[in-house]
């Protein structure tokens, strides 16, 4: 008899008027952060693991993943879709996806589409769905990985990366040393998302991070590049505008105790990473069991392949 975990407990996510604020500037910028990409090509290397070519792709949160170029690269054949979260990244997309009239790729390309993450077509589900770096901002992920799981067809992949709960743990301690409220919200553990994966019907998951430390010349300059990857989503974050007097203080504090042997300043970046498949429906045997019309032609195509889950 099969066994599901339990739904992780809630964690403190990410507010929503945070995000919407993020995801404004974000519309406005003229491409993804450069970490978001550098995390697009470590996942394309990890693509190996599927082993068919997906004809259907699904790009979540496209303009924020900056994966594009690495899906066409790897799937040059495939139709694929860029989702998005807001009318304006939407509209970004759509203009990445436009070719100029003197462009080759206007007749090499393979055809593309983009969409509303609340609007998707159901009618043709994707063999792949990729979600680079977006996870973290989601403040329901078992929500989100139920969307995927929807989205997908049989047989379907799913892969996707996002912080990990030791991003940014320097700066976190140093807030907490001066006093501060958190400088970002909580991000999930990878054996939660796991978990969770498992409760939304994916099978097989696979979870795996690495850490990463950035260095920069000074703390304005790190700041910066921060602000590049979205603003602090806490609920506990400081209402109101800040001083330039605290302001000062922050610098002077991060130069003084994040500052290594290099004389660089350091921040250690969790990556986590995630895949898993979409497999035939299961129906629980029961003295009376009701069963979709979809559900039943799922598996009738598949030959009635786990069909019954005493």
């Amino acid at each position: 008899m099969s066994t599901v975990p339990p739904v992780p407990a809630p964690q403190p996510g990410p507010q929503p008027s945070a995000v919407q604020a993020h995801l404004r500037r974000a519309a406005q910028s003229a491409q993804s952060p450069w970490l978001h990409r550098e995390i697009a090509q470590r996942m394309a290397g990890r693509l190996s693991v599927v082993l068919a070519k997906p004809v259907r792709v699904i790009d979540w949160w496209a303009a924020l993943g900056g994966s594009g170029g690495a899906l066409r690269t790897q799937y040059p054949r495939a139709h694929i879709e860029a989702v998005e979260p807001t009318d304006a990244l939407l509209q970004r997309s759509r203009r990445a996806a436009r070719a100029p009239w003197w462009s080759p790729r206007r007749w090499r390309a393979a055809s593309s589409s983009a969409w509303r993450e609340d609007a998707l077509p159901r009618e043709a589900p994707a063999q792949l769905l990729w979600a680079n770096m977006m996870l973290h901002w989601s403040a329901d992920p078992a929500a989100t990985f139920a969307h995927w799981h929807e989205a997908l067809a049989v047989d379907g992949f799913v892969m996707f990366s996002c912080f990990g709960p030791d991003t940014l743990r320097e700066l976190r301690a140093l807030y907490r040393r001066l006093g501060e409220p958190p400088p970002a919200h909580a991000f999930i553990d990878m054996h939660d998302l796991g978990d969770a994966m498992v409760h939304a019907g994916f099978a097989d998951p696979v979870m795996d991070m690495e850490r990463l430390t950035l260095t920069w010349a000074d703390a304005p300059s790190a700041l910066a590049e921060l602000r590049t990857l979205g603003g602090n989503a806490s609920a506990q974050r400081q209402a109101g505008l800040r001083t330039p007097r605290w302001l000062a203080r922050l610098h002077e504090s991060l130069a003084s105790e994040l500052t290594g042997p290099d004389e660089r300043l350091h921040l250690t970046f969790e990556i986590v990473y995630g895949h898993a498949f979409k497999p035939v429906p299961r129906v629980r045997v029961a003295a009376q069991t009701r069963i979709s019309l979809d559900t039943l032609r799922t598996m009738a195509r598949s030959g009635g392949k786990g069909a019954a889950d005493a």
